[in-house]
């Protein structure tokens, strides 16, 4: 699935100015509480290509454990590619009409209660005014049912033709998509999850973990997206990294890695925006991320921005900002940015610090990018006009740091990884209840 955001990890510089110290250490209370139940048969959903349209990808496919819970690829192929991360190509016989125009988010510690904004863009969000307690750019009657934005955000990959549920009129459920079927008796939910009730392991997985589906109501596609948000909380909860065992007084970090984090937290004003016990401010800032790909655009629409945030709200003011990602495990879910321009860190890092100058020295050779034939890429790269209007917009104040401070920072950044986290609690199934195969 998509966040779309996920949220691609970025590194941002916003101001020279000293913020506040390290955060206090992660806790229990700070997650959202599960039904194990639910737990065991989210972990094969996510794994199943049974809720894709065309019954070939899986919520694993782009996040998968090997790659950070993301792809390793700045832009993904999603419908129409085969094969997994980096060597996922287009299908000759089934070519995808584009990339994913964003790079796919990782999945760590969104099963804690601060994450209230999900996707690059922000475009779900907890909202306790909105009737259903959620605001979307859908109908507050398609968030009935959800258990907050964890779950609900699962509506947006399924639905989409590019990411989960193939083209137009190659299966049931993108036709019902096209024909703007997408809830109620035969809508694209309701086809998704009949195929899960269809299957005999499913439907006697969720009787055991839903008392109202034991009682005869049948298993509907929330369940399926709850189910999925437990097992997410649960398999990628990462409060274990040499940081956090440093938080806790346990064992404090040294030499390169210490270093890194008074900077971090010092001169370099990293802590500005990346604050908190998981690093991020889950605001919207502009920081001039190169762009390149699709862009963000509505199918009639004829160009390859992406404007952001702005998109969403229709605000002057958040015209090219992103989303604050966590930084947990950053070190395993390269490429960076939005688009994914950096396949490296300290690359990545050196280019915040100052991204008005960088713009114009951007390496097009950092992004991880599959052969595509007849696709553009780099149009908004080599539109002086759109790379004028992002400088412009620019949060960042430029950040004086020598080679040794990035090689510092991004020690620091390394001791944000939990191992356990990134290979995932339950990992990889042996198999899942439909038969179809596995994207290991």
């Amino acid at each position: 699935m998509r966040a779309p955001a996920l949220l691609a990890f970025v590194l941002l510089l916003p101001s020279p100015t000293p913020a506040a110290g390290p955060p206090p250490p992660v806790t229990d209370e700070m997650y959202r509480q599960v039904n194990p139940a639910l737990v065991d048969v989210g972990h094969l959903l996510f794994w199943d290509p049974i809720l894709s349209g065309n019954r070939n990808i899986s919520c694993a496919t782009c996040h998968h454990p090997r790659f950070g819970t993301s792809d390793g690829v700045s832009l993904s192929l999603g419908e129409g590619g085969t094969g997994l991360g980096p060597d996922r190509v287009p299908d000759p016989d089934n070519m995808p009409e584009q990339r994913i125009p964003r790079n796919a988010p990782a999945l760590f510690n969104l099963g804690a209660e601060e994450f209230t904004t999900l996707f690059h863009d922000g475009r779900i969000q907890a909202d306790p005014s909105q009737p259903n307690g959620i605001r979307t750019p859908l109908d507050q009657e398609m968030v009935r049912g959800f258990s907050g934005i964890l779950s609900a955000q699962t509506m947006f990959p399924v639905l989409s033709q590019d990411e989960m549920a193939g083209h137009y009129g190659e299966n049931e459920v993108s036709k019902a998509i096209r024909s703007g079927r997408l809830t109620g008796i035969g809508g694209a939910w309701d086809l998704i999850a009949a195929r899960v009730r269809a299957i005999p392991d499913y439907q006697q997985a969720f009787e055991a973990a839903l008392p109202e589906v034991a009682a005869g109501r049948p298993v509907a596609f929330t369940d399926i997206s709850n189910a999925i948000a437990d097992f997410i909380t649960v398999e990628w909860r990462s409060d274990d990294s040499a940081f956090d065992r440093h938080l806790r007084g346990e064992a404090a970090l040294q030499d390169a890695a210490l270093a890194g984090m008074e900077l971090f937290y010092g001169e370099a004003g990293c802590s500005t925006c990346h604050s908190g016990p998981f690093l991020t401010d889950h605001d919207f800032h502009a920081m001039g991320v190169p762009q390149f790909g699709p862009g963000k655009a509505e199918r009639f629409e004829n160009h390859a921005r992406d404007e952001g945030r702005f998109r969403v709200t229709g605000r002057e003011e958040d015209r090219y900002a992103f989303l604050t990602p966590s930084l947990r495990n950053v070190a395993k879910t390269a490429p960076y940015g939005h688009t994914g321009s950096h396949r490296d860190l300290a690359a990545f890092v050196a280019f915040h610090a100052n991204p008005a100058a960088a713009q114009s020295d951007f390496d097009r050779n950092q992004p991880v990018l599959q052969d595509f034939d007849g696709k553009p890429i780099w149009s908004s790269l080599d539109d002086k006009a759109e790379v004028g209007r992002i400088s412009t917009t620019l949060d960042a104040i430029p950040v004086d740091l020598s080679a040794e401070d990035v090689s510092a920072i991004v020690a620091f950044l390394n001791s944000l990884t939990d191992e356990q986290s990134v290979s995932g609690r339950l990992g990889i199934p042996k198999s899942v209840p439909s038969g179809l195969p596995i994207d290991r």
